[in-house]
């Protein structure tokens, strides 16, 4: 039986304190983001991807637990045979590791660009481990980082999939 689904604030506090941590501050936005209408039909823009579920392939290096805001790219043919997790929450990626599409779906999107429904898929996907727990570093280094290299893939839409 799964949890309910805010169980993971409670799992989420509890993993920090054992680390030694502060307890654990969500972040909030103080405005919502603006809806912003895709420019063109799915099957005709660019597509990337990035999962927070500190994804990386075999060989790249794996993320630390504490504050990583490094990012990986993992090339779209990548198979995920060659997918491997590392995250502050090891406890979540049970799922993950038994079904690595679960949290980085690289076939089902190359399954709908090969029928279509996608237009292109970006060369690399990207990565990082969403469970950093300093807010100024996010703002400062990873979110600029992720930023720079979704912007050379040249993309039009992009999916996050968190952990």
């Amino acid at each position: 039986m799964r949890p309910p689904p805010t169980e993971y604030i409670r799992r989420t506090r509890e993993s920090y304190e054992k680390l030694g941590f502060e307890p654990y501050r969500w972040f909030h936005a103080e405005t919502e983001p603006a809806f912003a209408a895709p420019s063109k039909p799915l099957a005709e823009s660019r597509l990337g991807m990035i999962s927070t579920a500190g994804t990386y392939v075999q060989g790249q290096v794996a993320y630390y637990y504490k504050d990583d805001t490094g990012i990986r790219a993992i090339p779209r043919d990548t198979p995920l045979a060659k997918i491997r997790f590392s995250h502050i929450m090891e406890n979540y990626l049970v799922e993950a590791r038994q079904d690595p599409a679960a949290v980085f779906p690289s076939d089902a999107l190359a399954n709908l660009r090969a029928d279509g429904v996608i237009g292109e898929l970006a060369d690399n996907y990207y990565s990082c481990m969403g469970g950093i727990y300093s807010q100024k570093r996010v703002t400062a280094e990873l979110i600029p980082s992720l930023a720079a290299a979704i912007d050379k893939e040249r993309i039009d839409l992009l999916l996050l999939v968190p952990l």
